[in-house]
């Protein structure tokens, strides 16, 4: 069996990148997407906190004087973040791993409080226009630019599967490539979403909303006896 061969476009981490070299797959790195963190101002902080990335934590921790936030609630998205803001001493009262999902609880349970959300410049309208929605009191300070970095891969590469973190990376990806017979691995629902709005039909999400989850698709899918044909799916654990 040839190797397998595998595009990252996002630079992972050592250890990310040792479970491929584990499993003998050639893997390429490339960034498709830059991120630049903002200064920002600390006085127009509201009750609590909102982070929907992890970007926005290592922007906030940047900032002087940023220890004083950690006495304020806060809600996120993804598991990664929650550790990542756990780690500099926040208290996360409410994660979830969507941010359809956040949104809900905030409107459901929690829309009597007032919050600041810490966002990106590509952020996606869900979760603000669910809290303009019901009345609920926020404010939106953007924190760091994501901006694009389309790349051209030669046309001697060729992969078997390509993987995805963000919609933006696809729209990257696709400004100079084209996706054929490659198996999209994707980090969630929003990001395939992107995938299949360009046509792309050969898409696999994690199961969680993680980059290691993402990995372990890919080795579960290449070391499986049979790889489905097609089409989006979603990992099923029995």
């Amino acid at each position: 069996m040839d190797q397998i061969s595998i595009l990252s476009t996002k630079t992972l981490s050592d250890e990310q990148r040792q479970v491929f070299l584990d499993a003998d797959f050639d893997l390429l790195e490339q960034d498709f997407i830059e991120i630049k963190n903002n200064l920002f101002e600390l006085n127009t902080i509201n009750a609590n906190l909102i982070f929907s990335s992890q970007n926005a934590v290592l922007s906030l921790i940047e900032q002087n004087g940023w220890e004083v936030l950690k006495t304020k609630s806060v809600f996120c998205v993804g598991i990664k973040t929650k550790e990542l803001l756990e780690l500099n001493g926040f208290k996360v009262d409410v994660y979830m791993d969507y941010a359809s999902e956040l949104a809900e609880i905030i409107t459901l349970i929690y829309n009597k409080e007032s919050y600041t959300f810490l966002s990106g410049n590509l952020r996606k309208e869900t979760l603000p226009q669910a809290l303009k929605n019901e009345g609920i009191t926020f404010n939106e300070i953007e924190v760091y630019q994501t901006t694009l970095a389309p790349f051209k891969i030669s046309d001697q590469e060729k992969f078997d599967g390509i993987l995805f973190f963000s919609p933006s990376a696809v729209e990257s990806y696709l400004t100079n490539n084209k996706i054929k017979n490659e198996v999209c691995f994707c980090v969630g629902t929003t990001t395939a979403k992107t995938l299949e709005s360009n046509k792309i039909k050969n898409i696999i999400i994690a199961e969680t909303p993680t980059i290691e989850e993402v990995i372990v698709e890919v080795i579960d899918y290449y070391r499986s006896p049979k790889a489905p044909e097609g089409g989006t799916e979603e990992r099923v654990t029995v």
